[in-house]
């Protein structure tokens, strides 16, 4: 399988489509499928004790989807088309979207369907499907995608001083790791139910030398410097995943509300310091554009083409090297100020 190095692989928590069938309407006793064969007011199950699978993706310069070779779901090569965003209701009024993602062959039949729903879904629960949204797929995937600061995290600037993320402006000269000073060229701003992949991690202060807490989006990587190799990563310098460090103590998932999130936009892809914490800028890739404004995207084409053309893309830990309770505190003792 060829693929774009420069593009960061990501990984989605799904259902496979047998975890969810239908228990009253048009189809009856099928299991979840793509948006051509759903009907509305069909009403769904989660079945009991079902496990989500970890589904590598990995993104093409051409805006197509594959499987990605570390996947614990799906085969690896494989196409993956974005299909629709799925809005179900339970019996409280609640609701719950559900993007739909499609296994495809070389032959571009379908092999699996996979459901990545946007808040926690339970089981013996009814979820009425009220809507099937085809055209804003890409854009909520990018939602999730966009590694993102919440409101409150003090950025340092160019000259030293911190300044609260809400207060910046475009223009405004940041300090990078790698680059020096550096122009903010734009800042998104949204704001969204902290559920599921949407609720934010925690790193409490202290953790990773952090003198307040940091909260990010889940995906949002963290640049660390060990004295000395203790994961064993083969390497001192690494990329982190948020998520990889929750162990429920010093480093959490924080549940409920809504929460206010803000995307960085340089040059180049950067590491920047938040609340003292080398941490990554938004990456441009096809999985982010369609977050960026129309004619932003337009713009910056040229440039935002080379944005993963960094050395440090290359240093992100892989999720097994952290599967342990204690890989913040490891990271805390082995790393520098």
């Amino acid at each position: 399988m060829k693929t774009d190095t420069t593009n960061a692989t990501f990984s989605l928590p799904v259902y496979r489509s047998d975890a969810l069938s239908v228990v009253n309407g048009a189809n009856l006793g099928d299991p979840l499928s793509f948006a051509d064969e759903l009907v509305p007011s069909d009403v769904y199950r989660l079945a009991p004790q079902v496990q989500m699978a970890r589904l590598s993706v990995h993104p093409r310069n051409d805006g197509t989807l594959v499987v990605a070779p570390d996947t614990a779901a799906g085969s690896a090569g494989a196409q993956l088309h974005l299909d629709s965003c799925l809005t179900f209701m339970s019996p409280d009024g609640q609701t719950t979207e559900m993007l739909i993602l499609v296994e495809v062959d070389g032959d571009g039949g379908v092999t699996e369907v996979y459901a990545l729903p946007l808040a926690a879904m339970q089981p013996r629960t009814d979820y009425a499907l009220v809507t099937i949204d085809r055209d804003s797929t890409r854009a909520r995937l990018a939602e999730l995608a966009c590694v993102s600061f919440t409101r409150g995290t003090h950025i340092t600037l160019a000259n030293g001083a911190q300044k609260r993320i809400e207060d910046l402006r475009v223009g405004d000269r940041v300090l990078t790791r790698d680059e020096g000073p550096q122009e903010i060229r734009w800042i998104g701003q949204n704001t969204v139910r902290a559920v599921g992949e949407y609720a934010p991690i925690v790193i409490t202060a202290g953790t990773l030398h952090n003198a307040h807490d940091l909260i990010v989006s889940p995906e949002h990587r963290l640049f660390i410097y060990q004295r000395s190799d203790a994961l064993g990563a083969g390497r001192s310098e690494l990329l982190v995943r948020a998520r990889h460090l929750v162990n429920g103590s010093s480093v959490y998932r924080q549940d409920g509300g809504f929460v206010d999130y803000f995307q960085l936009l340089f040059d180049s892809h950067q590491i920047i310091y938040a609340e003292g914490i080398a941490a990554e800028t938004l990456l441009v890739d096809p999985r982010t554009r369609p977050a960026l404004p129309a004619e932003l995207a337009e713009t910056l084409s040229a440039g935002l083409n080379a944005h993963g053309h960094k050395p440090h893309m290359a240093y992100e830990v892989q999720e097994s090297l952290l599967d342990r309770p204690d890989a913040a505190e490891i990271l805390r003792r082995a790393s520098t100020r």
